[in-house]
């Protein structure tokens, strides 16, 4: 009788572990979403409160900080249009959140407007209990996603 209790106090801690970790996942997924719609938006206001001081961008043209991205977010150099999102995982390290997101991208770019599908990987870190970007790379695949059924 002891096993089972034992057995049953052991198998709710681990539901209440896995059912924590499965809502950190899906807050971080929804603030990437939130993310995307605020670059389409160009609404550098909440970028500022999302992006860490010490964020790094990668991009295919070239890399740079926080301030360089609000920047080329609010003048329209790149203009994040819409973000198809394909496939999205979220790996949980102590207080940092690596997200990988499969994605197409419509960007308007140097006044062309461009297509392309990339691999999305952002970093958050949780600070003072609000996560916050710490990285946003893009690397393009040499495919497009397979065709949704």
């Amino acid at each position: 009788m002891k096993t089972t209790i034992q057995g049953l106090i052991f198998l709710f801690i681990s539901m209440q572990t896995f059912a924590q970790s499965s809502a950190i996942e899906q807050e971080v997924i929804n603030l990437s979403k939130e993310k995307w719609q605020w670059m389409a938006d160009k609404n550098v206001d909440k970028l500022k409160d999302l992006f860490d001081d010490k964020s790094v961008f990668v991009h295919m043209g070239g890399s740079w900080g926080k301030e360089r991205e609000l920047q080329v977010i609010e003048s329209g150099g790149i203009h994040y249009k819409k973000a198809d999102i394909h496939d999205v995982s979220v790996e949980i390290i102590d207080n940092t959140a690596i997200l990988l997101n499969r994605i197409t991208l419509l960007a308007v770019v140097g006044g062309n407007e461009v297509t392309n599908p990339f691999i999305v990987t952002e970093v958050y870190v949780k600070k003072n209990d609000k996560w916050r970007m710490g990285s946003l790379s893009f690397t393009k695949t040499m495919t497009p996603p397979p065709a949704r059924k």
